[in-house]
């Protein structure tokens, strides 16, 4: 709960500070320092957490240690990011300071989702991480491109929340109550229509929300349109604040009844694997192509979901680590180079070494090559499968899918060491860059080498 009060304070803050100071690098440094505070505020909390979760508001919010675990993750990426694109940040606009406050809203609603015990906070957790990203997204004001993005985001978003406000009115009139472990349906081997029908509904919500297919047609178009910064951490940190509140409801409130759902939502996994790997294969635009993994990526997360069981908490939280800190990486790096093309990578070991081989580690992350925090993460959600007992056919394609992605994520790696250019830098790689961009590869091997100090005790 402390966190949930200071991250909201520090929007605050920095939405008075967009009035009072006018220097957008003093605006930066004033919220990167309040985001290590936040930082310092989830380990403290951490530390002072006991066995026992704290249940909050009558009921409707359960911080247990899981909860905090994965805050406490997620603002560390989110201090990575701040750190990594602030450049980049400032040049969006004039509006720095209401940027990372409304990032630090965003970080409020993955809170909640981590947390929520109830589907009505489900709900507020949704909408206030959902919000702010419509505005991020057209935060452009001088590129057709990003408004254009914002309002297919916000259309897609109120469509998605009308479908999930759907599924909790059913559930709500199966069952009676908000609370999602007081389902007494899901003990029952009585088939509730009603309770099925707003647990399918709530799969289609979610599905919008992680760009699972066939709900996945926003996405491309929305993370190509926004301005990169921001596609940085709507990709990830906020991807995996939707999944997290996925994986809660339907472990904590849908387990008993997973006969009902589970091959559905494994046949949504895999042709979210299919559709995201398939068409990612046929991109030119590098910041496409990351979008279109993104989904594949995605693909992997929901087998976390399906799974449902404990190897599902620690592959989420390791996956959702890994993936949020190379796909930060390699937008940094992205971000500084004038085309984003693939072509735009040739040559790139020769005019900057370092640069070339961070993004190399990053890339083989993404492709989850041995010893890095990629590879881990797929190995905890495929074994999460495994242990299911049903699932083999979905691990086969899920493998036969990772491979396909080396040829694309490959790509990068060949035209920066195997293909001649001269890539034309954005912005200077200052000395600063490349120590931050060390510092996150660095995250990437330990994940690779020692997943359990990122697990937890989990």
């Amino acid at each position: 709960m402390k966190a949930i009060i200071a991250a909201t304070i520090i929007g605050v803050l920095l939405m008075f500070a967009g009035f009072l100071v006018k220097d957008k690098k003093s605006v930066v440094t004033f919220a990167i320092v309040l985001f290590l505070l936040l930082f310092g505020v989830n380990i403290w909390e951490l530390m002072e957490a006991g066995d026992e979760p704290q249940i909050l508001f009558n009921n409707m919010l359960r911080i247990d240690r899981y909860s905090l675990w994965f805050g406490m993750l997620m603002t560390g990426c989110t201090v990575l990011y701040a750190l990594l694109v602030h450049k980049e940040v400032r040049k969006v606009g004039v509006h720095v300071a209401e940027y990372f406050a409304l990032i630090s809203f965003i970080l409020v609603g993955v809170y909640l989702l981590a947390g929520y015990n109830n589907l009505l906070m489900l709900f507020l957790g949704i909408e206030i991480m959902s919000i702010p990203q419509y505005i991020l997204a057209g935060s452009d004001k001088r590129n057709l491109k990003s408004s254009e993005a914002s309002l297919k985001y916000f259309l897609m978003g109120a469509f998605s929340t009308g479908i999930l406000m759907m599924g909790i009115t059913l559930l709500y009139g199966a069952t009676g109550s908000f609370n999602v472990t007081a389902f007494t349906f899901m003990q029952s081997n009585m088939l509730n229509p009603m309770a099925l029908a707003g647990i399918m509904f709530l799969l289609i919500a979610f599905g919008f929300k992680v760009s699972a297919a066939p709900m996945h047609m926003w996405t491309p178009d929305v993370y190509d349109g926004a301005p990169t910064p921001f596609t940085a951490y709507m990709s990830t940190i906020v991807k995996a604040g939707a999944f997290v509140g996925f994986l809660r409801l339907f472990a904590v409130s849908f387990a008993g009844l997973s006969n009902h759902w589970m091959m559905i939502l494994a046949i949504v996994a895999a042709a979210t694997l299919l559709v995201g790997n398939v068409t990612a294969v046929f991109q030119q635009s590098v910041k496409r192509m990351l979008a279109y993994s993104s989904i594949a990526q995605a693909g992997f997360m929901l087998f976390a979901v399906v799974a449902v069981n404990a190897t599902s908490w620690q592959g989420m939280t390791i996956y959702a680590v890994a993936y949020s800190v190379a796909t930060i990486g390699v937008f940094a790096v992205l971000m500084k180079l004038k085309d984003n093309t693939y072509d735009g990578f040739n040559g790139l070991a020769k005019r900057e070494p370092a640069l070339a081989f961070f993004t190399t580690i990053f890339i083989l992350s993404l492709a989850g090559i041995p010893l890095t925090g990629g590879f881990m993460a797929k190995y905890f959600v495929l074994l999460a499968a495994v242990e299911n007992g049903q699932l083999f056919w979905l691990v086969i394609f899920g493998l036969l899918m990772a491979a396909i992605s080396v040829y694309y994520y490959f790509r990068v790696i060949m035209a920066m060491y195997f293909k001649d250019g001269n890539p034309e830098l954005s912005t200077e790689v200052s000395s600063t860059d490349k120590v931050l961009l060390g510092f996150t590869c660095a995250l990437v091997i330990a994940m690779g080498v020692a997943p359990q100090l990122f697990i937890g005790s989990i």
